[in-house]
């Protein structure tokens, strides 16, 4: 029997659509939504299904995605037979993906968790195997995909508030993960977590992090080649995948460390590119001068606010030093393995929990901040007024690069008990 509160869950879905669609609206007036894809947030296809078997990849936004469409090319490589669809939620992740898709894989928006959205949705496409990237999990989505074949979460990580969330209806929670055929997470913390859930251990192991193995992004050598003859010798820093709250503290950085560095460069690439006029508003209001990317300028003045996409590799090869957003603000930090890859020397906040284990790997080859002063102290450390680092800073790029080098072993582990669940080799 279905337990009370997953099956109010399930009926509302039912009958969620009207909502669903008022809610698509406003975000697609407020650019959170491709209008021209609309359909696809509600199980409607916009691409023909491919014959034979296909298996079915979701990340929710950029990183999930690209480590979906990784995760596809070694399954691809490994069984010939099989197609590809890779599914996220929003337009930065779409946008990546569209030149990034590796052979027989196809991108869709993922539909809202409305029931018969996502009926229509797995009865177009009828997948061979569904698996969730990370820890996603939308009861009426679930339900409708293993109903109908295998499920599979990999890469999965549940925080400690999160567990506690879900404690609240732990028969609920039980019940969703016992439809998974599969479940690999990223560390032994959420193993334990999930097994506390009820979730079925013959079915748990420790898979570690799919971006582990993700090589950094890629980077044209004319646009980069462009940007170093704009800044020329200045010395260069950047403030990566920022949040509100976040750029204030790097323009204080920037204040605090100018006199230090002659010709400092701030260089601010928000998590959400769209809030690029609003950081523009922000530098100037702190009396500094900024430029934008996504209007054409170069770098120049004060402060460059890299707001677009899928350049992130640019940034990473023109700073030598980057503070890592998302971990001053409460969302959890980001990916730390492909600026370290790149041999930059890092700073971070104490909000990690996405990447508890990768950050802890980088104690003692990052600083720990805990504020614009605190970025500061750690560019003097980690920057020459050249632009190159400093002994400290390169003696902790190299320790930061050591500690995340490249490890194909959870792809691998990931892509085989994919396979496996299907009978493929």
């Amino acid at each position: 029997m279905t337990p009370v509160p997953l099956a109010a869950y399930l009926t509302l879905s039912e009958v969620a659509g009207p909502g669903a669609r008022l809610l698509l609206a406003r975000r697609a007036a407020r650019g959170k939504e491709d209008p021209a894809r609309l359909g696809e947030r509600m199980g409607r296809p916009s691409a023909a299904r491919p014959d034979g078997a296909l298996v079915w990849l979701h990340g929710a936004s950029v990183g999930e995605g690209l480590a979906a469409a990784a995760l596809a090319a070694r399954m691809g490589a490994a069984c010939e037979d099989l197609s590809f669809l890779l599914t996220t939620g929003t337009r930065a992740s779409a946008a990546l993906l569209a030149e990034r898709l590796p052979p027989r894989t196809r991108h869709q928006f993922a539909p809202l968790d409305v029931a018969p959205w996502a009926r229509r949705f797995l009865d177009w496409w009828r997948p061979a195997l569904s698996a969730r990237i990370d820890s996603e999990l939308w009861p009426a989505t679930l339900v409708a995909a293993a109903a109908r074949g295998p499920l599979a979460l990999v890469n999965a990580r549940v925080s400690a508030r999160s567990a506690r969330r879900w404690a609240l209806a732990p028969r609920s929670a039980a019940a969703l993960l016992d439809r998974f055929a599969l479940i690999q997470t990223q560390d032994a913390a959420t193993a334990e977590r999930l097994a506390r859930l009820g979730a079925d251990t013959a079915r748990l192991s420790v898979g570690g992090a799919l971006k582990a193995a993700a090589p950094p992004p890629e980077a044209d050598p004319a646009a980069l080649d462009a940007l170093r003859r704009a800044v020329g010798a200045r010395p260069v820093w950047l403030a990566a995948s920022t949040h509100p709250g976040e750029e204030a503290a790097a323009l204080d950085a920037h204040a605090r460390a100018a006199s230090a560095l002659p010709g400092l460069l701030t260089i601010i690439a928000p998590r959400h590119p769209e809030r690029g006029p609003e950081i523009v508003a922000l530098t100037a209001a702190r009396g500094l001068s900024g430029t934008r990317r996504s209007a054409g300028d170069p770098p120049g003045g004060d402060v460059h606010v890299a707001d677009t996409l899928g350049e992130m590799g640019l940034w990473y090869r023109l700073a030598r030093f980057a503070f890592l957003g998302g971990s001053l603000a409460p969302r959890g930090g980001h990916n730390p393995y492909e600026p370290s890859a790149l041999g930059v020397a890092l700073a971070h906040g104490g909000a990690v929990a996405n990447f508890a284990a990768a950050y802890a790997a980088l104690e003692g080859a990052a600083w720990r901040v805990a504020d614009g002063a605190g970025i500061a102290e750690a560019l003097r450390a980690a920057l020459k007024p050249d632009g190159a680092l400093t002994e400290e800073g390169a003696r902790r790029a190299a320790a930061g690069r050591a500690a995340l080098a490249p490890d194909e072993g959870p792809a691998e582990r990931a892509s085989a008990a994919l396979l496996a669940l299907i009978g493929a080799p």
